[in-house]
């Protein structure tokens, strides 16, 4: 299973609407086939597993991340093609949270006369499917917040500076990270301030995830960076439907995609902008803005998972820029917790990554 894992990050960020997954046919103790979903429309990763092992599929084992679909989409059910293929036996990671689907794979198999049994290595599944089982159950991406900050919480000196924070092999992670997206989110002071480009510089290439900006009064010129159309990609922004369309048409002109969503008192409606975001398909967005979208989103509930760098840096005051700015819970058993966390090291600086639940009293 942690092959097929494998495999499937190989699709993260390019198969929405669908998830990614990955697969791997065992035949006595080795490998016969393996495969992944490229993209949508493409075939899923049990047929091109199925492909590999060609006459040695039958009697094997298949261990794949997600519940082989049963309907017919774009492609044809995985599970007839499974059992036409003679397979013996089927390891899940995940049972699909897709409602067309939700456990009916696993019950037409069954009914075949395949095996049919749960794991390993079921958490990992699910936490690969967290941005598609989001998605379709709420019709919102998953949302990951990501920052560099210094060991004092600062994004920023009190001058604004904050180039470079974080080490270059934790930039370089950063880009690895988008290139695995559907989209990139920051808001109109993160443009205003840093002109950002949010596109994907790897050596090795990489594909570039839409640009998103959250921008209610249209302070943003349109010729900033993140709109232009050098750089291959969807270029999103998001504002108030009360400006009215004559104010997004400079922004139209360069192929920029305007979504209008109703105000929340003097601010852009949260719910309704995530709403909008993911009916354009994006599953999976990774935020890189200041501390006044991060604690806004943060107390919308609208932040999944933390991304945190923390570079050996102090500031030693608090007139810079925090992670979050607010008013935060007044008392911890409002706080919010880190589920799963993980702390690697990048370099010199320190990763830190989980996800957001609401924290349990005592």
């Amino acid at each position: 299973m942690a092959r097929a894992i494998e495999l499937a990050r190989r699709g993260e960020g390019r198969t929405a609407p669908n998830p990614p997954v990955g697969a791997v046919l065992v035949r006595d103790g080795v490998i016969v086939g393996e495969g992944w979903h490229p993209a949508a429309g493409e075939p899923h990763a049990e047929i091109y597993a199925l492909r590999g092992a060609g006459e040695f599929a039958r009697g094997a084992d298949l261990y794949v991340t997600l519940e082989p679909c049963c309907h017919q989409g774009r492609t044809g059910p995985c599970t007839e093609a499974l059992v036409a293929a003679g397979v013996r036996r089927v390891f899940f990671g995940a049972v699909d949270p897709n409602p067309r689907v939700a456990g009916r794979g696993l019950e037409f198999l069954q009914r075949a006369g395949v095996e049919v049994a749960a794991g390993p290595l079921v958490d990992d599944c699910r936490r690969l499917i967290a941005p598609f089982a989001k998605h379709v159950i709420t019709g919102r991406p998953y949302v990951i917040l990501k920052a560099a900050m210094t060991i004092d919480g600062q994004l920023a000196t009190s001058s604004g500076e904050s180039r470079w924070i974080s080490g270059a092999k934790s930039r370089e992670l950063v880009h690895r990270r988008r290139d695995r997206v559907d989209g990139i989110l920051t808001g109109s002071g993160t443009v205003l301030t840093d002109n950002p480009q949010l596109t994907v510089r790897l050596p090795d290439g990489g594909r570039n995830p839409a640009r998103i900006v959250l921008d209610g009064q249209l302070r943003t010129s349109p010729a900033a960076r993140v709109y232009s159309a050098e750089a291959a990609g969807r270029r999103l922004l998001v504002t108030a439907a009360d400006l009215g369309r004559d104010r997004h048409e400079p922004y139209a002109r360069q192929g920029v995609e305007v979504l209008a969503v109703p105000r929340h008192g003097e601010h852009l409606d949260l719910s309704a902008a995530m709403t909008a975001l993911g009916g354009c398909g994006l599953q999976c967005l990774m935020v890189e803005g200041g501390g006044i979208l991060n604690g806004a989103l943060l107390r919308a509930g609208m932040v999944d998972r933390v991304m945190l760098f923390l570079a050996p840096l102090l500031l030693g005051g608090s007139n810079g820029k925090p992670l979050f700015v607010g008013d935060g819970v007044g008392r911890l058993a409002d706080a919010l917790r880190l589920n799963g966390l993980q702390v690697s090291r990048v370099d010199e600086d320190l990763l830190l990554e989980g996800e957001i639940a609401p924290c349990s009293p005592d």
